[in-house]
């Protein structure tokens, strides 16, 4: 699930997810609409579906998802059938902005959230604060800013960049900008060699 040393947490980026601005871009919110499927891949082959359907009641508009998994553990196959509401803010420029409800309960309290994406980590969708995930570039930024070993390997490329563009070392007698930015970030990398030794 895509973990690191420096989080305990799930990464949103590797999970199932439906976002309501594909469903409303692809007009699976228009009424009195078929059973529509979302499909997810990888390397061109479908690995999971999901039927959806936009329903309408007197109180409330909802998603209906339609899916069914089979336990990895026990090769126990499950059915889902269970709806999702959803909640509208107008936009500026008009129109509407649709938003998912978060069906989800932890230690009994119902979450309610309302959010754009949900994402299945499991058996239900949900959003990202029930299941407490993070994001990929927050690891990355994370790992970056704590691990010397990244840094010194983004200064070192830096410094090849800024080599390849500066044409003078001097200019008047004195060193050009470009030259002093190349010896501040070897200082920074020295700084940070005896740390990884």
């Amino acid at each position: 699930m895509g973990r690191h040393y420096y989080s305990e947490k799930d990464e949103a980026d590797s999970l199932k997810s439906i976002s309501v601005y594909f469903l409303n871009q692809n007009k699976y919110f228009e009424t009195n609409s078929h059973p529509k499927v979302i499909s997810w891949s990888c390397n061109g082959e479908k690995t999971a579906s999901i039927a959806t359907e936009y329903e309408i009641d007197e109180y409330n508009n909802y998603l209906r998802f339609i899916y069914a998994q089979t336990d990895n553990n026990t090769g126990e196959k499950k059915d889902f059938d269970y709806k999702v509401k959803l909640t509208t803010t107008p936009c500026y420029y008009g129109g509407l902005r649709y938003w998912f409800i978060c069906p989800l309960t932890t230690n009994g309290i119902p979450c309610n959230k309302r959010v754009g994406v949900l994402y299945k980590k499991g058996d239900y969708f949900g959003c990202r604060h029930c299941y407490d995930l993070t994001y990929r570039s927050k690891n990355e930024n994370r790992r970056f800013r704590y691990n010397p070993a990244f840094n010194i390997i983004d200064y070192d490329q830096k410094i090849q960049e800024l080599e390849t563009k500066n044409k003078r070392r001097f200019y008047a007698g004195k060193l050009t900008k470009t030259s002093q930015k190349i010896i501040k970030l070897r200082k920074k990398i020295s700084n940070l060699s005896h740390l990884i030794q």
